[in-house]
């Protein structure tokens, strides 16, 4: 199976299938309006987890791949799979999109250099250019975010903004703590070699977040977000946590990654990495 951008003439099935997946039945044409309704309905469909690095079973950046496990088997994915996914889709409707690399500062002081294992996508409209990214988990804007300005900018789940500082430019989110840097970057393209090694790094590295914890997210259209860390189920709006709940067996979290996130897995799927383990 190949990927949307690897087609030409017979490309629309590809794309229906994925607009199927997001319940996306609108325009196609390469316009802001286009890609905002885009973005909000991917990311309402399409859950950020890493499932598969805590089962060992690896994440293939294989075109086929990222289109059978997020579109045809309904699963979701973490950046390198979700904004390729994407990359593909805007390129296939005519968008301007390039992948670019960041460095992830959530829980980072400003003095630690975290390694650069994020993509994002820039894209060019009318000769503004926009962040678009559909994989930083809890954190993902729900909207295109213009990068020409420090300007705060509204979204369905949340208020951000992209400063420069330096050189370096930071997204940013508004928690109730402030200000809180999401990741920085230089506008440096990401080629496939790049995120090719990174996504080894990040899928395989005893240093990686995600072969230690088990990370969900899926924003929803109520504006509210839900979320599984380890052995914790959270549902926020913006910075405000409005549930939070333990869960209490491997088959409690199993029913969860169904009732809420649309993850089926097969009973007795145990989930263990050091800070989520099940310990009877």
């Amino acid at each position: 199976m190949q990927m949307m951008a690897d087609l030409a003439p017979h490309s629309t099935t590809q794309l229906d299938a994925y607009f199927a997946r997001i319940g996306y039945a609108g325009p196609r044409d390469p316009t802001l309006a286009t890609l905002r309704a885009i973005l909000l309905h991917h990311i309402t469909h399409i859950p950020f987890e890493n499932v598969n690095v805590l089962l060992g079973l690896g994440i293939s950046l294989e075109p086929g791949a990222i289109e059978r496990k997020l579109v045809h088997d309904r699963r979701g994915g973490y950046c390198f799979e979700q904004n390729t996914l994407l990359l593909h889709v805007l390129t296939a409707l005519g968008f301007a999109a390039e992948p670019l690399s960041a460095r992830v500062r959530l829980q980072q002081p400003r003095d630690v250099i975290p390694p650069r294992t994020h993509l994002f996508l820039r894209v060019t409209i009318d000769g503004t250019c926009w962040l678009a990214d559909t994989g930083v988990g809890g954190f993902t804007p729900t909207m295109p975010l213009r990068i020409d300005t420090d300007a705060a900018q509204e979204t369905l789940h949340g208020t951000h903004r992209v400063v420069r500082e330096h050189g370096v430019f930071f997204h940013q989110a508004m928690t109730k703590d402030g200000w809180t840097d999401v990741y920085e970057f230089t506008g440096e393209s990401m080629p496939e070699i790049d995120r090719t090694l990174a996504n080894w790094w990040t899928s395989t590295s005893p240093e990686s977040k995600f072969r230690n914890s088990l990370l969900v997210a899926l924003a929803l259209p109520d504006g509210t977000r839900a979320g599984i860390m380890n052995r914790s189920f959270i549902r926020r709006r913006a910075g405000d946590i409005i549930e939070t709940r333990d869960i209490g067996s491997p088959r409690e979290l199993l029913a969860l990654l169904d009732s809420a996130f649309g993850l089926r897995f097969a009973e007795g799927t145990r989930l263990d990495g050091p800070q989520c383990e099940w310990r009877w």
